[in-house]
């Protein structure tokens, strides 16, 4: 054997043999775990005792800013993650005081986006698990205050929602509606990641404006897509031309494809997946350069951009939802190329070059490159994924561990810190990191172990796949909750938003009436939900496994405990549980054999715009 190819082999074997070595056991895995519970506690506290009741921590300097509304955004933006965790008692307190103390009838323009993601879902997921006795976390005092200010905080939004096209602006005064001099300029991932936040608090309050304005949103971006399906960064809310006719999975874009896929497994909508299937396969076509993707014109496809954004890193994590795992993996393992060359993931790195874009060199502490790493771990079981988890969490804190909490990376070539610290930190970040190694320790937490399924949003909150937001449509059946029978004495919920509105809110928002009815299309409404009791289920029933196929009551039985119970497959929204096992994305309805979309089980979670 040559010498050089003799060495060679010695090398390779060195190397596996370190690899293997080195692996996380399962009681590293769980000192690992314990550490990124000690981070969140660092980050939280921190935050609790300099800066609240501001919206974010200052960390460096053991203060507090306003970045966001001025409404205690970290600490809303963290509630899921400390339900998580199992922190009974900070839950508590916290729900409790949000509760009693925040409004949102004040003079604040604010970002639609943002808001939607951080502190509408932030509040929808708290008031989930906070009256759920199945999460372990009902609080027994607790009665429905995040629901109602959830609920008040969308009506306030809903005027950006009145233009022309039925994408928003992207701001909205939450005291005045759309500011006068309002930008009519949006970007995609502003006006397309609506969805589930909005669609669950239509189920969650029966009133379909909040699903059907979110919806036609994204019906407008989609409409106005180029003839090879793609779509551009930004667009003129009013003319519906794209200002921007870049088109990438990163920057602008990201999360726009991110909840085409996620609206689908929530709901069961089969428009979202038929819209995705055909974005992701134009992604897949025209932007992804194995193992990286690009920026092209969305007209041309001529390449516009050779660079990897770390806004790109979600897209793994996607791929493992949509069961397109090989490609994930390998473009996971570019990615995390970057991270292990500086130690984090600069905003921009040069593909043409290798280096650093320039003025794209910081690390604001973002989730994206953890999150596929978890959803890659729990759909391989691959150890390589546990290694850099550990990697990652070296890297933060070695790197961004400050005073009272974790710095901004400015640069990261030489890991200068900034005194910023986003809220997505608590949110998301540190999220993923614990779900990682706490699978890998022996999973015991709301996620793997509870009663739902949940489908992260891109802010990483969780939303439970509940037979009343999943199959409201189906009229899903089971004990003490919705259900369909003319037999029972049952109370009707019709929607009395404004009755409601009042007693939790010292000033109204403008009405949703005024939205012009050429500015969105109406969706079917949201029927059958009929609170009751629907006796004699089982327990697969009872939790949505299973459904009780709807009775057309023209040939309903006089004797209904004589009747014959059908029961139908409910969509597929069920998290990866076996590495081996994959469910199809297609509907019982239809034949989606030959679509190129298949998913593992379940899932996860800015466009973040441009964050």
């Amino acid at each position: 054997m040559e010498a050089p190819k003799l060495l060679m082999l010695i090398l390779c074997a060195l190397f596996i043999g370190k690899t293997l070595g080195d692996g996380v056991t399962p009681q590293e895995a769980k000192e690992l775990r314990d550490e990124v519970r000690e981070m969140f506690y660092h980050a939280f506290n921190g935050y609790m005792d300099h800066a609240f009741p501001r919206d974010e921590l200052r960390p460096l300097s053991c203060g507090g800013e306003d970045t966001l509304g001025g409404y205690a955004l970290t600490l809303i933006d963290s509630l899921d993650t400390l339900a998580l965790l199992g922190d009974r008692e900070r839950f508590t307190s916290s729900v409790e005081w949000i509760g009693k103390n925040l409004q949102f009838d004040i003079n604040k323009t604010v970002s639609i986006f943002e808001t939607t993601i951080r502190v509408l879902g932030g509040l929808i997921s708290a008031h989930l698990i906070a009256s759920d006795y199945n999460t372990g976390m009902r609080i027994p005092t607790y009665d429905n205050e995040l629901l109602h200010l959830a609920e008040d905080l969308a009506r306030r939004m809903l005027p950006a929602f009145d233009t022309p096209t039925g994408i928003p602006f992207g701001s909205v005064n939450l005291l005045h509606g759309v500011d006068e001099n309002e930008s009519k300029i949006t970007s995609t991932a502003g006006g397309g990641t609506l969805t589930l936040e909005f669609g669950v608090l239509s189920r969650l309050t029966n009133d379909p404006i909040f699903e059907q304005v979110a919806k036609n949103a994204v019906r407008g971006l989609w409409a106005r897509r180029s003839k090879i399906n793609l779509v551009g960064a930004h667009i003129d809310v009013f003319s519906g031309d794209w200002t921007q006719k870049d088109a990438g999975i990163g920057t602008s874009i990201d999360s726009f494809y991110e909840y085409l896929l996620k609206a689908y497994l929530l709901f069961g909508d089969e428009e979202y997946l038929f819209i995705f299937q055909e974005a992701y396969k134009a992604a897949m076509h025209y932007l992804f350069n194995d193992p990286w993707y690009v920026e092209v014109n969305m007209n041309s496809a001529a390449l516009v951009w050779p660079l990897f954004n770390s806004l790109q890193a979600f897209w793994p994590g996607l791929q493992v939802l949509a069961g397109d795992i090989e490609p994930a993996i390998r473009t996971h393992a570019a990615f995390f190329s970057v991270w292990r060359r500086y130690g984090f993931t600069p905003e921009g790195f040069n593909l043409a070059t290798l280096t650093v874009q320039q003025g794209q060199k910081s690390y604001p502490l973002r989730p994206e490159l953890i999150e596929s790493t978890y959803w890659l771990y729990k759909a391989t079981r691959d150890p390589r994924y546990l290694d850099a988890g550990r990697d990652m969490l070296a890297s933060l804190q070695y790197g961004a561990r400050c005073t009272c909490g974790y710095c901004h990376i400015s640069d990261v070539e030489f890991h200068k810190q900034e005194d910023h610290m986003e809220s997505f930190f608590l949110a998301e970040t540190v999220k993923y990191l614990w779900l990682l190694f706490d699978l890998a320790a022996g999973p015991d937490n709301l996620v793997e172990n509870g009663p739902y399924k949940y489908i992260f949003s891109t802010e990483g909150h969780l939303l439970p796949a509940t037979p009343q937001i999943s199959l409201v449509r189906e009229h899903c059946s089971y004990f003490g909750a919705y259900c369909r029978n003319s037999n029972l004495i049952l109370k009707t919920h019709t929607p009395e938003s404004a009755e409601t509105n009042s007693s939790h809110s010292q000033t109204q928002p403008a009405d949703s009436s005024s939205l012009s009815h050429s500015s969105y299309q109406s969706s079917p409404p949201i029927t059958g939900l009929i609170k009751g009791l629907c006796p004699g289920l089982t327990h697969g029933q009872r939790f949505g496994i299973s459904l009780t196929a709807p009775v057309d009551p023209s040939s309903e039985d006089e004797n209904s405990s004589q009747r014959e119970t059908t029961e139908v497959q409910s969509h597929s929204v069920v998290l990866i549980s076996d590495p081996n096992s994959e469910i199809s994305l297609s509907s019982p309805h239809n034949d989606h054999d030959n679509d190129p979309v298949r998913a593992p089980q379940e899932k996860s979670p800015s466009s973040k715009e441009s964050r």
